[in-house]
């Protein structure tokens, strides 16, 4: 029976941290296969800047050639078949159903997802019937599932993140040395995170009568990356008129308030 190891994620995009966690899964003989699980949308994160499905599934298959064991390591877009919101468990139990006569699953996660696990859908499921490894996130640990879980010290660990990728990208900067040179022209030439592109399909969005908190906070925040102050304060305070309880608004506000604050400050007279 093969040994196969989920690796669920957004993946968007794919980064050299994640190649690494699957060679090292490889090299230490955790499975015979590892498979990243590209994932809709995760229903415990915001969709803000999430790249088409069928990009990072190309993505992490241009990924996954590249790796050192690109007979072992493949994408799988499983998820994008499957009922939405998507859900591990759901897609845990249409694998078993479906290969459960061939093939043995057990997940691997990082431990910022471990110590929040409870919040997952039908959790107690998951912890009983699969072996789930949890490699380590600064910041983070496996928390009360630390007795159910396997534990990998010493799994490589990185210190950028997906996130971190598309905010570089947005601004124009080198992300090659993140996702490999491979997956970065793939970026550039799609277009994705391209700063113009994303301000002009959200200005879009909202001249459109898009008239959401969602939306303005987005283009405020691309704007603040892009020191933008004035106007990204203004999609703040729009967002804000839309949705006073809008938490993230207000605090991005309060931010660049204070920025043009210290800016602007008349050292003569203070």
């Amino acid at each position: 029976m093969k040994n196969i190891l989920l690796y669920f994620g957004s993946f968007n995009p794919v980064h050299k941290g994640h190649i690494a966690l699957a060679e090292y899964a490889a090299e230490r003989g955790l499975c015979d296969e590892v498979v990243l699980v590209v994932s809709p949308q995760n229903p415990l994160k915001p969709s803000d800047a999430l790249a088409p499905e069928l990009d990072r599934f190309e993505m992490a298959e241009i990924a996954c050639a590249a790796s050192k064991y690109p007979d072992r390591i493949k994408p799988s877009a499983v998820e994008f078949l499957l009922e939405k919101p998507s859900y591990t468990v759901r897609t845990l139990r249409y694998l078993r159903e479906t290969h459960g006569h061939d093939m043995q699953f057990s997940i691997l996660m990082g431990a910022d997802n471990a110590e929040r696990l409870d919040r997952w859908k039908e959790y107690d499921e998951i912890l009983d019937h699969y072996k789930i490894y949890v490699y380590p996130r600064r910041g983070a640990t496996a928390g009360r599932f630390a007795d159910r879980v396997v534990c990998l010290a010493d799994a490589p660990l990185y210190d950028f993140s997906s996130t971190a990728i598309r905010e570089a990208a947005e601004r124009g900067e080198q992300i090659a040395p993140m996702v490999g040179n491979e997956v970065a022209d793939y970026i550039r030439r799609k277009g994705l995170w391209d700063p113009a592109a994303r301000l002009e399909a959200l200005t879009a969005a909202i001249d459109a009568g898009g008239a959401e908190a969602a939306l303005y906070v987005e283009r405020g925040k691309l704007r603040y990356r892009r020191a933008e102050w004035g106007k990204a304060l203004n999609d703040f305070n729009a967002a804000l008129r839309i949705d006073d309880a809008h938490r993230e608004a207000r605090e991005l506000a309060g931010m660049v308030e204070e920025i043009l604050a210290f800016r602007y400050k008349d050292y003569y007279n203070p």
